[in-house]
Order: structure tokens, then sequence, then C-alpha cells
């Protein structure tokens, strides 16, 4: 920071984007992240972020998703998670979000 100025730097928190939304026209246009939480106590419970590369349009979760789980492994609630991101790559291929 410049000390002489007196002027701090302008925080962005929110830019705007000016990206048009693109539709994926293949499954690799689309990023899936799995991954779980939770214990042995609780269950495991699958966790999924479905991401369209063309435009980085964040397409799972989403408000009012259900959750995916709970799972006596960890192993189940990763595959759960996969198969739940694959459902949302064929939907937004076949029916885009835009």
């Amino acid at each position: 920071m410049n000390q002489s100025s007196g002027k701090r730097p302008k925080l962005v928190l929110f830019p705007t984007r000016t990206v048009t939304p693109t539709p994926g026209t293949r499954e690799d246009d689309f990023q899936i992240y799995a991954s779980y939480r939770g214990s042995n106590a609780s269950g495991f419970f699958g966790t999924l972020k479905v991401v369209r590369k063309t435009d980085g349009r964040l397409l799972f979760p989403f408000d009012g998703a259900a959750s995916i789980g709970p799972f006596p492994t960890k192993a189940a609630a990763v595959a759960a998670a996969l198969d739940r991101g694959d459902a949302v790559v064929k939907g937004d291929l076949a029916c885009p979000e835009l």
C-alpha cells in the first residue's frame, strides 16, 4: 500500500461477470468434485460440486438440493456423490441451465 497517497485499495467482493452462458456439448465440458463428510457415529454424507467449464457456472450444489446420504462407508458416500454428479451432467447436456 502506498502510504504517501493515503488511499486504500479498492475491495471488490462480487466482481461483475460478463460471461455469456455457454452450454456444454460433451461430458468433458464439466468438472465433478466428489468427496465425503461425517464420521462412523453419524454416517458418511457425499459432498458434490459440479461446474460447467465452458462458462464457469456452478450447477451443483444449489439451494434446496437434498443431501447425499448417510452411508455406512466413505467409499459408498463418494460413489453416491459421483452418481449424482453424472446425473447432473447428463441432465445439463439434455437441457442446459442458462
